[in-house]
């Protein structure tokens, strides 16, 4: 009976649904039973939950203190982050996972690594020290419904990078740059002195240079000839630090909310903000193939360090002289590398840093490594071979159903896509705003609505409207970014004809003077804001 029993026990074959899912049971499968057996964890980056392969697309953001990075992150969101400061001097010592939530709140590091649903639960080895540095804002925004962002803390230079931070920087720094999916690093125009505590960070980013873009910040405070030596400079400076011959992509502009000091160069800032808010948008469509590139990484990681492993033990002395061994094969480690990627035709590209590797094994016992076991590099070399590309036509049709949606909106997105602010078709958005405007409320607007109208007549309008083309170039005028502006725009133009009348001119002057003055726009036209004329109009077609 047990016999037959046993030959018609047929396991049921795993349904595969997603990219995620395939990336999840193969790494329980295939690769953490490697992982635990030769102690990768020890030497590389800690074993990867649930919570790493489902979180949202993340972007981390770096740079020194008073480059603008928590601006910057204000600008995407165009909303304050709960517990943020902004000042010239280090406004934060603090790590800040920037999440989407119900509510606006605060949740302290010691009480956000035991949240299974967050993918921080692995940074408990760093210490109290650390987390007590570590902070997750959750907060209701559009943006964050799409992508987290991680805002560091500012890197030091001078007199204070002599400060000791308490815990391992730069290893934070590397966790997660091995697990976001885009590093955002930002460099003042005025301050392009990379520190020692700066260039030990950017070290920390190495191997996740396809996932660096470089923002030169604060360009509208130079012209445009000392701007050119600025770029110069930092281009010197990066090729330096990185030391690689690739040519990184930098990013030039202003990214905040306020006039524009140099207008000279407006158009190549707005040029370099599309192609970084494009970039940035795409990240949500690029998740499933920016996690199975990780995974290959680790993957590659993993069988270059079993190799390392069982290399060592073989070497080891089984009763005398083990000390002196142990110290003869750190310091010939470079030489076993070389014979390693020899006999096993590993590309050279896939091995860890050999002098971190060295200070690491000082403190290991070589006779606890485990020898080389051939069905756990079997199931490895499967994975590569032929269980990643399995996963490939279920990846392209993924990315075939995302290449139709629209990627991260809300925040300064909203602005990149709107009336006479970008090259295309002005009437391509078609949203309802003002709804449940009524005509027996007073409009806000009214009372500064002649001085508004001069304005508007001395543009000579076409028949009592003007142009996105004649309303453009008077808004520009304020110095306000395109993003702000063409928020501005799609707010005002509320017939959405792609022209303004005297009353949506009005409104979207008013608009520019809340701006001017430090407020925020609304999400949408509230009631009190719609003008009169086009309340009757809502109300006639219903």
């Amino acid at each position: 009976m047990s016999r037959w029993g046993k030959k018609n026990d047929k396991k049921t074959p795993e349904v595969i649904r997603t990219v995620t899912e395939g990336l999840k049971s193969l790494y329980r499968k295939k690769l953490l039973p490697l992982e635990q057996y030769y102690n990768f964890h020890d030497f590389h980056s800690a074993s990867l939950e649930d919570a790493d392969f489902d979180n949202k697309p993340m972007v981390l953001v770096v740079g020194q203190y008073s480059t603008g990075k928590t601006t910057f992150i204000r600008y995407l969101l165009e909303q304050d982050v709960p517990g943020s400061r902004i000042g010239p001097e280090p406004t934060t010592d603090s790590f800040t996972a920037i999440m989407h939530g119900d509510v606006e709140s605060v949740i302290p590091g010691n009480a956000l690594i035991v949240d299974p649903n967050k993918p921080f639960r692995k940074l408990n080895p760093f210490g109290n020290t650390f987390l007590n540095r570590f902070q997750c804002a959750q907060m209701p925004n559009q943006v964050l419904e799409s992508i987290s962002i991680i805002d560091t803390p500012g890197i030091l230079s001078g007199a204070k990078q002599r400060v000791s931070r308490g815990y391992d920087f730069p290893a934070v720094l590397r966790w997660f740059a091995e697990r976001v999916d885009r590093i955002i690093l930002l460099f003042d125009a005025h301050k392009l002195e990379i520190s020692d505590e700066f260039s030990e960070a950017i070290g920390a980013l190495k191997g996740n240079e396809d996932k660096l873009r470089v923002v030169l910040n604060k360009a509208d405070m130079v012209g445009t000839q000392q701007l050119m030596r600025v770029y110069g400079a930092l281009m010197w400076s990066l090729g330096k630090v990185f030391g690689t011959p690739e040519v990184l992509r930098v990013y030039i502009g202003s990214f905040w909310s306020e006039p524009l000091m140099v207008t000279d160069n407006r158009r190549l800032f707005e040029l370099e903000e599309e192609d970084l808010f494009a970039d940035i948008q795409n990240l949500p469509r690029n998740a499933a193939l920016r996690k199975l590139n990780d995974l290959v990484k680790r993957a590659r990681l993993v069988r270059v360090h079993a190799h390392i492993m069982s290399y060592l033990k073989q070497e080891m002395p089984s009763v005398f002289r083990k000390d002196n061994k142990k110290k003869h094969l750190i310091n010939e480690l470079p030489v076993i590398f070389a014979k390693i990627q020899l006999q096993h035709h590993i590309s050279p590209g896939d091995f860890p840093d050999c002098v971190k590797m060295q200070e690491q094994l000082m403190v290991h016992d070589f006779t606890k490594f485990k020898p080389l076991k051939p069905n756990l590099m079997a199931a490895l070399d499967e994975l590569l071979s032929t269980d990643i590309a399995k996963l490939m036509p279920l990846l392209r049709q993924e990315e075939l159903e995302a290449g139709v949606q629209p990627g991260v909106q809300g925040g300064a997105f909203l602005g990149t896509r709107a009336g006479p602010f970008v090259e295309g078709d002005p009437f391509a958005l078609k949203e309802e705003n003002g709804e449940g405007a009524e005509e027996e409320e007073d409009w806000i607007v009214t009372k500064d609505k002649p001085k508004y109208d001069e304005i508007f007549y001395n543009l000579a309008p076409n028949e009592g409207k003007l142009s996105g083309t004649k309303a453009k170039d008077w808004m520009v005028s304020t110095r306000l970014p395109n993003s702000v502006l063409g928020r501005i725009w799609k707010l005002s133009d509320v017939d959405r004809d792609g022209m303004l009348d005297d009353e949506e001119f009005a409104l979207a002057s008013h608009l520019i003077e809340v701006k001017l003055e430090g407020h925020g726009l609304p999400p949408e036209l509230p009631a009190h804001l719609v003008p009169p004329s086009k309340r009757r109009q809502k109300g006639s077609d219903a």
